[in-house]
């Protein structure tokens, strides 16, 4: 496999010498080098942040140990090779205390060994150099505005909360319906925050059963329990320095809910079977479809736990709340969709539109993306018509699938009493849902265009 190219400079004020280590590291062609022959020249030209500078100890404008100083302040991630026409032990030690990466006498031996110090050197930067590329793409992916799709009034205020929440090691708490993305909320905010190069570790509460949840959560000892064979680091222990996403915290049960109220009082934990006390500093993002208020008062949640996670709320709108973010996120999964089944592009004709529109999603994005999905399946030609649109629904008596032949005006209407009856005819919250003025609202209720109670239909069925 190639590597990246490496960028080496030779400080060196022997002429000769120098251009013999320059000719010799050139013979790698995926090492880039330059020549320097004073400290002051490296100096002016250490802004391009080489990976590993060859540092003459002995240069007539400044000795090596202040030279590397100088270097590691101005770029710390650069590796310093100490070449020396003397070996002195003290020295070497003092500078490898300064963060020198090694320390070569000149001899015959010189070039091997620079060759095989900057090799080791070599893999090391490649790595660190792919951990960077990978923490930039997944930050890049876990932007809000690109990892949430929308402009609506709704979204929008999840923004600012996720913001401030990446911006503070505060405890988040995570409200919404399934499949609303509680999930990405969590790993957006860990991964624009200071924590972000620390683990993001999720635990799904609900998935796991309640006699293993302290086992996973706090980890275990060897023989602690039947089936015990071997240590098992807890997800605690494995989030430290980042973060503990806890899903489905209103599953949890009522005795686990106090060791863990604990645990998050103390910052440590002892795994089962140990006496060891483990210090932790995780920040914890907790997520229920629940209304963690109401299990309070049924006592079927503790109120000391509740208050200890509650830390900054964040509530995310059902899909049916966020008027046209509907069709963005069905536009971006099916352009995600095609391209990775090597479709041709689609695109919703009108109809689809108006049937994704007025359609309330019980499951939310979760149900979109399924039917979006199913519906470039169904579709031959580059456009999806509400043909495609397969809506299977039981008791969701407000939604008419047949659009087709309606106006826009009718379409409109149909839409604005589609929420008014989802809202209880709110009809300051149905103006914000869906951008429109209340003035138009009201003026259509005096025209008897919309009914500010539910069907007949409705109430007899």
């Amino acid at each position: 496999m190639k590597q990246d190219p490496i960028s080496i400079f030779i400080v060196e004020d022997d002429a000769v010498y120098s251009a013999v280590l320059s000719h010799f590291l050139s013979l790698n062609p995926d090492f880039q080098v330059k020549k320097f022959t004073s400290a002051k020249e490296i100096l002016a030209a250490i802004h391009e942040k080489p990976d590993i500078v060859t540092l003459d100890y002995s240069l007539p404008d400044m000795t090596g140990d202040i030279l590397l100083d100088k270097v590691k302040t101005a770029s710390p991630e650069t590796r310093v090779i100490i070449i020396s026409g003397q070996e002195d032990i003290k020295v070497a030690v003092e500078l490898f205390k300064k963060g020198a990466n090694d320390y070569i006498v000149k001899d015959a031996d010189t070039q091997e060994r620079l060759w095989m110090s900057i090799q080791n050197l070599r893999e090391n930067i490649s790595l660190k150099k792919e951990i960077a590329t990978l923490q930039q793409e997944v930050q890049k992916k876990y932007n809000f505005q690109k990892a949430i799709i929308g402009n609506s009034p709704a979204i929008k205020q999840v923004f600012a909360l996720m913001e401030k929440a990446a911006s503070a090691n505060i405890t988040c708490s995570v409200y919404g319906e399934t499949g609303t993305g509680k999930d990405l909320v969590a790993k957006s905010i860990h991964f624009n925050s200071e924590r972000k190069k620390f683990p993001f570790v999720p635990v799904n509460v609900a998935a796991i059963p309640r006699d293993l949840l302290e086992s996973e959560l706090f980890g275990h000892e060897k023989g602690s329990f039947t089936g015990a064979t071997n240590r098992r680091i807890g997800k605690f222990e494995e989030a430290n320095k980042g973060t503990l996403f806890l899903d489905e915290i209103g599953e949890m049960d009522v005795n686990m809910q106090a060791k863990l109220l604990r645990v998050l009082q103390e910052q440590e934990l002892t795994r089962i079977g140990s006496n060891e006390i483990i210090k932790i500093n995780v920040r914890i993002i907790v997520a229920t479809h629940r209304n963690l208020q109401e299990q309070v008062k049924k006592g079927k949640f503790r109120e000391d736990l509740y208050y200890r996670l509650l830390g900054l709320p964040i509530h995310l709108p059902p899909l049916r709340d966020r008027g046209n973010d509907i069709i963005l996120i069905a536009n971006y999964f099916i352009d995600q969709f095609c391209n990775e089944n090597h479709l041709p592009k689609k695109h919703l004709d009108v109809e689809a539109k108006k049937t994704l529109m007025l359609y309330s999603f019980p499951g939310n994005i979760r149900e979109l993306k399924s039917i979006v999905e199913l519906a470039c399946v169904m579709s031959n030609e580059d456009e999806i018509n509400t043909e495609h649109i397969q809506i299977h629904t039981s008791n969701n008596k407000s939604f008419n699938n047949n659009t087709e032949n309606l106006t826009l005006k009718q379409f409109t209407t149909q839409l604005l009493q589609h929420y008014l009856d989802t809202f209880e005819y709110d009809v300051l919250k149905v103006a914000e849902k869906l951008d429109i003025g209340k003035s138009t609202i009201y003026r259509m209720i005096s025209n008897n265009e919309l009914k500010l109670y539910k069907h007949t239909e409705d109430q007899h069925s």
